[in-house]
């Protein structure tokens, strides 16, 4: 026979002899060529800088003098360093925990209501707006005038809503006039009244276009009839000039609703609020006693909360990091949440399973791993948060807002710039996300097996 047959079978043939080839077939000189400028440029963006910050990192502010350890120390001894530091702490706790819970429960919720798609649209519509347009954003939001900022302006529409505000917080009276401090912030007459003789309780110190809107002109009372005690508080201020003090004047206007108080042996005997004219009546038991103008007339309006003072700015700027990222977490989130068996779901409910019970037995167990995709996909964000803080910290704050990425900007290219201090907070920036990275490559090689 030409060729030979093999126990069990015909023979196979040798392979063609040449050059090795990859699994597709393709030569490894040709791979090779298609790869190198791949990593030509991965090199020069990215091995090359790091590897430039590294060896930076060890030298003085003007890079001729080895400083060994001395930028990595000064992390952690100066202030504002170590300030940032701590507040990346913060971050990298606060915000990827919170924003990922919300877009949990929005995920979770909007798949029972109809408009569930709309309110989707609606999260997740920050996401399409740049950091720095949503700085601008929220420092305005943040401002602390009730008049411009919307944060405060809400806060102090709740707070007027449940405790009084004075219309009056800058009144008092002038040396003339026959008040005089009493204690307190509050302003009594200078004697006892008596029926039978209006009480006259000027003030001045408000600003016209601050008066009730609907102030009449002050005038003086007739006495009361039955033995009580009338006067008027006004504003005793005329426009341009011409009036007289301790005078009800034509063109000056009532304090309406200031209270006033009729004290005898120091307890109030009796109450009264001026009207739009600013004319108040007291029954006949404030008869010799002395009236008193409370301080609760002339406290200063409640100007609502210093969102970006040096307590408040750090967890304000964390809100509106999550205003923008809670509908990346959503999206993530739900599509996972749409991959999970309803029989489940249905089965646990049938089993007279609460729906707390099957979202925490479940439905979060089952979406562990989107779950974590978040987590670490947010923390490793944050670490590199810089555009909100940079925008949205006043120069007052800036310092108390501080984060590493700020903070490198800052030494790098600052007044008093040192490259090497710089080239050591990025060092530091990359030591911290590296963990976070391999957590995530493990986890990745760990599904990829299942």
């Amino acid at each position: 026979m030409s060729s030979a047959v093999q126990a069990g079978g015909p023979a196979r043939p040798e392979p063609p002899a040449g050059p090795r080839k990859s699994v597709t077939g393709t030569r490894t000189v040709l791979v090779a060529g298609f790869l190198l400028p791949a990593l030509v440029l991965l090199g020069a963006l990215v091995v090359y800088p790091i590897g430039y910050s590294v060896y930076r990192s060890f030298f003085d502010q003007a890079g001729t003098g080895f400083a060994g350890l001395d930028n990595y120390r000064e992390i952690f001894t100066d202030e504002a360093i170590f300030t940032a530091v701590k507040n990346n702490a913060v971050w990298v706790v606060l915000a990827p925990t919170v924003t990922t819970a919300l877009g949990l429960i929005f995920a979770v919720l909007t798949e029972r209501v109809r408009w569930g798609t709309a309110f989707k649209l609606v999260v997740f519509m920050p996401m399409a707006i740049s950091m720095l347009a949503a700085g601008i954003i929220f420092r305005l939001v943040y401002e602390q005038d009730p008049d411009r900022g919307l944060a405060n302006a809400v806060w102090v529409g709740v707070h007027d809503t449940f405790t009084e505000s004075s219309a009056f917080p800058r009144a008092r009276p002038l040396p003339v006039h026959p008040l005089e401090p009493g204690g307190g912030g509050a302003f009594v007459t200078r004697a006892p009244v008596s029926a039978g003789t209006p009480v006259l309780l000027p003030l001045v110190g408000v600003a016209p276009d601050r008066m009730p809107s609907d102030a009449r002109p002050a005038r003086t009372p007739a006495p009361d009839p039955d033995g009580g005690i009338t006067g008027t508080a006004w504003l005793d201020f005329t426009r341009g000039g011409g009036g007289k003090p301790n005078v009800t004047d034509p063109q000056e206007l009532g304090l309406k609703g200031i209270s006033v108080e009729a004290v005898k042996d120091g307890k109030v005997v009796a109450k009264a609020r001026a009207g739009a004219d600013g004319v108040f009546t007291l029954p006949a038991e404030a008869d010799g006693a002395v009236l008193r103008l409370p301080a609760a007339n002339f406290r200063e309006a409640y100007n609502g909360v210093s969102w970006l003072g040096p307590s408040l700015v750090t967890p304000a700027i964390i809100g509106s990091y999550v205003w923008m990222w809670a509908g990346f977490a959503m999206v993530l989130i739900a599509a996972g949440l749409a991959s999970v068996p309803r029989e489940l779901l249905e089965q646990a409910r049938v089993d007279g399973a609460g729906e707390w019970q099957v979202f925490r037995r479940i439905t979060v167990p089952l979406l562990a791993p989107v779950l974590a995709v978040v987590l670490v996909t947010l923390m490793i964000n944050v670490l590199k948060i810089f555009d909100l803080v940079y925008v949205i910290a006043p120069g007052s704050a800036q310092d108390d807002a501080n984060v590493l990425a700020l903070q490198l900007y800052r030494s790098s290219f600052g007044t008093a710039a040192d490259l090497g201090v710089g080239s050591a907070i990025a060092v530091l920036l990359l030591l911290l996300v590296v963990p976070v990275m391999v957590v995530n490559i493990r986890r990745i090689r760990k599904e990829d097996r299942r």
